[in-house]
């Protein structure tokens, strides 16, 4: 991956914009993730249930990465059950967990649907292609994510708009519930109040049908990407206005050396509204 560490986020996300299908060629050119691939797509033919995909750990991880589940790839059990539950059922387990990430895991391999369980084709080019292409565009967001947190919620948003049809599908997610708050200038102790109150204050501040207009999304973009690096600067930003601070104590040529714990002056970017 190329190093995005200390640069601003609008620069950074030029850099990244510029190099994209570059480092995604490298990622699918690194060994490890051509075994993990190869390894997927030859044996995903032979499941046929949610325990088989459990059960085989190199696919089963496969999987997990690429709908950004790394994070709960040891709660077996769980996938299991969500995998197995009704999709329309109010009281299943899917349907109580509120992140959007294991719905779509769930309806991409289709092992249960309202008719039951189900053997899904799993051959299928068009799904072997998918799940493949989120294994990589989901990389490509955590690395850059790991690096700048700003840069990677900018790169959930791109990833998941289009997606959106309702306020609730953004507060299932975290980072898109702050790309929206930080965004439309709302606090984070929204974030305190039932979810009808908080897509009442969203709605308020921003109508959904416009991100189908891209100048739109980029107003967004730009404005939380600003308002981010304006309270909490990247490492050579913050290192500059250090500088500035140090040079503007040069008294009648004699330099006054002044120490600041830059790490110390960070914030998060919802705090600006507190």
């Amino acid at each position: 991956m190329i190093s995005i560490s200390g640069l601003g986020s609008s620069t950074a996300l030029k850099l990244i914009d510029a190099t994209r299908y570059k480092q995604l060629d490298l990622m699918r050119d690194s060994a490890a993730n051509k075994r993990a691939e190869e390894a997927f797509r030859d044996r995903i033919s032979d499941i046929s249930s949610p325990e088989e995909l459990i059960a085989d750990f190199e696919v089963y991880s496969f999987v997990m990465r690429a709908f950004d589940l790394e994070d709960q790839i040891f709660g077996k059990g769980l996938i299991r059950k969500m995998l197995e539950s009704d999709p329309v059922e109010p009281s299943s387990l899917l349907n109580r967990l509120t992140d959007s990430r294991f719905r779509e895991m769930h309806l991409a391999l289709g092992f249960t649907t309202e008719a039951g369980p189900q053997t899904p084709d799993l051959t299928n080019p068009d799904f072997l292609n998918d799940v493949t292409t989120r294994f990589y565009n989901r990389q490509y967001i955590n690395e850059n994510d790991a690096q700048n947190e700003t840069v990677g919620t900018v790169l959930e948003f791109r990833d998941k708009f289009s997606g959106i049809n309702n306020w609730f599908e953004v507060l299932a997610s975290e980072k898109l519930t702050n790309f929206f708050q930080v965004a439309l200038s709302l606090p984070e102790q929204m974030s305190a109040l039932d979810l009808d109150k908080q897509k009442a204050l969203l709605a308020d501040k921003f109508d959904l049908e416009k991100l189908a207009d891209p100048a739109e999304r980029e107003k967004l973009i730009a404005r939380y990407v600003a308002i981010s690096d304006a309270v909490n600067p990247q490492g050579f930003q913050a290192n500059s206005i250090a500088l500035d601070l140090l040079q503007s104590y040069n008294l009648g040529g004699q330099f006054v050396p002044i120490t600041i714990d830059v790490t110390a002056v960070t914030f998060s970017a919802s705090r600006l509204y507190r």
